[in-house]
């Protein structure tokens, strides 16, 4: 085990349903990306760099990217969607969609690998 799946063992269902869709989401995209932490969240790690952590709050699931940057970069797909400067929140029962996830990906490894 690693440490996204240990955070996803301590998630209710409903949670955990959710978290689990988007990393299962963000590993088929990146198959490279390891298991680890930044800022004290679990999260993929690309080349050493943060990648991505998805994190079950009390009304939401937050997205980080870890910057600003990858999120201005998928901005026209997110109308209609929270978010913030460094956050993506979706409600509990209604994941970010997959293409938008994988594009937020996308820009988030140009941005570690520039």
């Amino acid at each position: 085990m690693g440490t996204i799946d240990d955070y996803l063992a301590g998630l209710d269902d409903t949670g955990r349903a959710t978290v689990e869709h988007l990393y299962a989401v963000a590993r088929e995209a990146v198959p490279e990306a390891e298991q680890g932490t930044s800022y004290g969240m679990p999260a993929l790690i690309y080349r050493g760099k943060a990648l991505l952590s998805v994190m079950r709050a009390k009304t939401h699931v937050g997205i980080y990217p870890f910057g600003a940057g990858p999120i201005e970069a998928i901005e026209p797909l997110l109308d209609g969607i929270d978010h913030a400067k460094g956050t993506i929140r979706v409600p509990v029962d209604a994941p970010l969609p997959d293409n938008t996830l994988r594009a937020l990906l996308a820009a988030r490894i140009a941005q570690i690998e520039s």
